[in-house]
């Protein structure tokens, strides 16, 4: 099996945990009635699958029947003809992206600032402060609802991993997490850290915690995506190398 393909395939995994997976034809949808997110709410393909117009137009067709944007995201290798299809429906892209991956042996292990604590947000308050702080390094209002909470809470208890930043002066300066695994397979996301807080390492010493303890747990390939230049040369000084290609692509 390909790394492309097992990648695709905890795409899947994580997609079907989603509070409504639906299933149409080749694809996979990860809905979430709480949040109307794209971001959230997306779809994938099964890897390998032979997948058609008609197929296409039944995935969009679910999407509007949930009152959901129809975007996907996946691995471009595991379905080649699938973006030709989807611009022929008249999807757009949004972006092309590089995968990073890391195992136990290319892991280099980045400490905390001083005076930093890396650690599992254990209590509701303690995600909430997490989500706020994340949200407001993305560019977002610092705050945090019920259903980002519980979405959190959920994702531990399905055994997936959150690790949050506190400062020395005891608020929280950040954080990330990596989802439930998937035959050896987990996906790190939500690296952040607010603007009083970058410039430190910070992000490289949280992307390492989490790495570290998904490596404990079993997993073999932890893989992730960069937004940028500046976390690209975050993620490769943790042990993240460029691997293979993803497609965002939606109809507007």
């Amino acid at each position: 099996m390909t790394l492309d393909v097992r990648i695709q395939q905890s795409v899947v995994a994580n997609l079907s945990t989603r509070p409504t997976p639906v299933r149409t034809g080749p694809f996979v949808i990860g809905i979430d009635p709480s949040i109307d997110s794209p971001g959230i709410n997306y779809a994938t393909p099964l890897p390998g699958a032979e997948i058609s117009g008609a197929d296409v137009t039944a995935l969009v067709t679910a999407f509007r029947s949930y009152d959901r944007k129809p975007r996907l995201e996946y691995v471009v290798s595991t379905a080649p003809g699938l973006e030709q299809l989807l611009l022929d429906a008249g999807f757009t892209v949004e972006e092309r992206h590089e995968y990073l991956v890391c195992t136990p042996d290319s892991i280099q292990l980045r400490p905390a600032p001083d005076g930093y604590e890396l650690r599992e947000p254990a209590t509701d308050a303690d995600r909430a402060a997490m989500i706020a702080a994340q949200n407001a390094a993305f560019g977002g209002e610092p705050i945090s609802t019920e259903a980002d909470i519980a979405r959190i809470g959920g994702l531990q208890a399905r055994g997936g991993i959150a690790v949050m930043a506190t400062a020395p002066d005891g608020t929280c300066a950040g954080g990330g997490m990596a989802v439930p695994p998937n035959d050896g397979v987990s996906e790190v996301a939500g690296i952040a850290t607010p603007k009083p807080h970058r410039r430190r390492g910070l992000a490289g010493a949280v992307t390492t915690e989490i790495t570290r303890r998904l490596f404990t747990a079993g997993v073999d390939i932890a893989w992730l995506e960069a937004s940028g230049e500046d976390s690209w040369r975050v993620y490769e000084r943790v042990g993240y190398r460029p691997t293979g290609r993803r497609l965002y692509i939606a109809l507007d």
